[in-house]
């Protein structure tokens, strides 16, 4: 390519101006002056959906950890179940209401973002490692590390997957 010269798609535009780039169907592609919720407050309804959800899903998440307490150099069993529950929710939410209908914008920053933001326990599982490295518990840390990860990839995979298959074999 000649020095200077742009290769398609450079500086923000799209390779062929005839193929439309996917998005977010929740969000509107339209000047931010434009949209319906910039009219009507902002973003307002989209943060009080989230907060409220949020505050559920927390509530979810804390009494799932009285109900199931850890030693203090204990593997961390609640955080790890909790985290895979909430991962595989979120597969599910995500085939029903990206792929297989339409649902109300609030439905996914209020269960998605909010509910199973606020459940899963990502920044928990990060004090937990450090917490068992820094207490001497080296294979273990490593071991809840790797186990989270594979736990909540595998979730979200195995539910989406399932979600996709149930719902197909309803609607044939």
């Amino acid at each position: 390519m000649p020095r200077g010269a742009q290769r398609p798609g450079a500086a923000g535009e799209p390779a062929d101006p005839g193929i439309a780039e996917p998005t977010d169907p929740d969000i509107d592609p339209s000047p931010p002056a434009t949209r319906p919720f910039a009219s009507a407050g902002g973003q307002g309804p989209i943060v009080v959906a989230v907060a409220v959800g949020g505050a559920i899903g927390a509530c979810a998440r804390y009494a799932a950890s009285l109900t199931w307490p850890v030693a203090a150099d204990g593997f961390p069993w609640s955080t790890l179940v909790v985290n895979a529950v909430g991962c595989a929710l979120i597969g599910v939410l995500m085939v029903l209401v990206s792929e297989r209908g339409t649902a109300h914008p609030l439905v996914r920053p209020f269960l998605g973002t909010g509910v199973l933001g606020g459940f899963t326990t990502f920044s928990t599982y990060a004090v937990d490692i450090q917490r068992l490295v820094s207490g001497g518990h080296v294979r273990t840390g490593l071991a809840y590390l790797f186990l989270t990860l594979l736990a909540a990839l595998a979730a979200v995979w195995a539910a989406a997957w399932t979600t996709r298959r149930v719902v197909a074999r309803r609607t044939s």
